[in-house]
């Protein structure tokens, strides 16, 4: 499709709260324990967790918590609270994503409205990049695909925070005329009047396949470079990989990535045997989607039946437990999961829902940045009986990809981090805490596996990613550098 939305040039002084928030977040008032959560600070985290998980090495958690990543500075997880037959509660990384959504759902703190989580990750993250030696001459940019209530605040925010103007660009994948080119690796943007101006420094919201038309690597500065996208930041085959690598480092510390039980490199007609091998359950994932894309929970012959009917681009699956109800969930080495869900509504409904953790990395470590949950259309049942969709009951994503190509938010489905939202989860501190961890923990892995895939001399190793990724198809759609 052709684009029809156009570069912008956004001035200082021209945040808005009301145009870069949800209309219900702007009235919403966060939970105290949320908000305790918030001003902890990592050495006070670490205490908390040290103490409540006595088999883990104290310096380890402090280690994980100021370690500072080289490619991966800004990331959200989605997770699951969740628990076993025998009652052991945890929380379960389900993805990680390197352009993750959440500032417009994010209730304000005692601060000032524009000390929000955009000024935070701005100032704490964007900016020492954007301030390093050796960059190229140039203007600032926001890079987007989606998200224009998010992206575009941060476009304001960063323009208040320099007092420079910062150029808003659609990147969209379809788009036969972008706006955008590299030459010699610095990016360049066409501006409305034709002229093509380079750019020293990007913030990058691209999450449709950003690889076909963003390098790796580039001289250019961009939060978070693209590299961190195929290491696993929107490549969950690799993002796999990458938990297993660092979880058997982790070994001896008695820090562990939880997920769920995950078996990659599965080619389509190899889908049906490991469903079974999982009794018949499991999630069915094509590894380059996201916002809820390609996604597909199996419970029963005629999901999976409709999942085989279905003609992919690319031929490799990855397939994962499923964490369902008490009643019915995937068989694994380690027992079944089971989500704790909400607390029942007046109608003793309990739903599915999810907690999506953002957090920024600066120069002493990691930090949360804001925190939302979402939760499934339809309640949990206590058996399977073909009548409800199980995705019905178990997707959470909120996006909504319509049929000409664009995108819509089920936002009625958020879950706030405030007063009244907050309290239907059934979570608390130590589960925030936790989540936390578990959020930094990823992100860490994902920034090892990129640091893998990059030379000494700064070069992609295409064929290195070949081998962990064993799928043709897609590493041509990688551009060239």
């Amino acid at each position: 499709m052709n684009n029809l939305r156009s570069v912008v040039q956004v001035s200082p002084d021209s945040f808005e709260t009301s145009t870069h928030f949800y209309p219900r977040v702007l009235n919403a008032r966060i939970h105290p324990m949320v908000q305790h959560f918030f001003g902890l600070g990592n050495e006070r985290i670490a205490e908390r967790y040290i103490h409540l998980h006595p088999e883990v090495d104290p310096q380890a958690v402090r280690d994980v918590l100021a370690h500072t990543n080289k490619y991966f500075l800004w990331g959200g997880a989605d997770l699951f609270p969740a628990t076993t037959d025998d009652g052991v509660r945890q929380i379960i990384v389900i993805e990680t994503n390197s352009c993750p959504s959440g500032q417009k759902s994010m209730p304000f703190g005692d601060d000032a409205q524009e000390q929000s989580g955009y000024r935070t990750l701005l100032e704490q993250t964007f900016l020492p990049i954007s301030k390093r030696r050796r960059l190229p001459k140039g203007e600032l940019a926001v890079l987007y695909d989606k998200n224009e209530m998010e992206t575009s605040g941060y476009a304001a925010m960063l323009a208040d925070i320099t007092g420079e103007s910062v150029w808003w660009v659609p990147c969209f994948q379809d788009d036969e005329n972008l706006p955008t080119r590299f030459v010699e690796g610095v990016l360049e943007i066409c501006t409305p009047h034709g002229d093509w101006v380079p750019i020293r420094a990007a913030f990058r919201y691209v999450t449709q396949r950003p690889w076909t038309r963003i390098p790796t690597l580039s001289r250019t500065a961009i939060l978070n470079p693209v590299l961190v996208c195929l290491s696993g930041g929107r490549n969950k085959l690799m993002a796999a990989k990458a938990y297993d690598f660092y979880n058997a480092e982790l070994q001896s510390t008695g820090l562990v990535i939880r997920t769920p039980e995950t078996i990659w490199d599965v080619a389509k007609n190899e889908v049906p045997l490991w469903v079974e091998r999982m009794g018949g359950i499991a999630v069915v994932k094509d590894p380059y989607s996201n916002a809820g894309q390609g996604v597909y929970t199996i419970t029963n012959e005629q999901e999976l039946a409709e999942f085989m009917a279905i003609d992919f681009r690319f031929d490799r699956f990855i397939v994962q437990s499923l964490v369902g109800n008490s009643g019915w969930s995937s068989q694994t080495k380690k027992g079944r999961f089971y989500h704790l869900g909400t607390l029942p509504d007046r109608r003793k409904n309990i739903y599915v829902a999810d907690l999506r953790m953002m957090i920024g990395v600066g120069v002493s470590g990691s930090y949360p940045v804001a925190i939302y949950a979402r939760r499934a259309r339809e309640p949990l049942t206590a058996e399977l009986d073909g009548t409800t969709p199980s995705w019905d009951m178990l997707g959470t994503n909120l996006s909504v990809k319509h049929g000409d190509g664009s995108w819509g938010s089920q936002s009625e489905r958020l879950m706030l981090m405030d007063s009244r939202d907050f309290n239907q989860l059934g979570i608390g501190l130590d589960d925030l805490i936790e989540g936390y961890l578990q959020t930094v923990l990823s992100m860490i892995a994902i920034d090892k596996m990129a640091q893998k895939l990059i030379t000494q001399k700064g070069g992609f190793r295409r064929r290195l990613f070949s081998s962990l990724n064993p799928d043709p198809a897609f590493v041509d759609d990688i551009c060239s550098e």
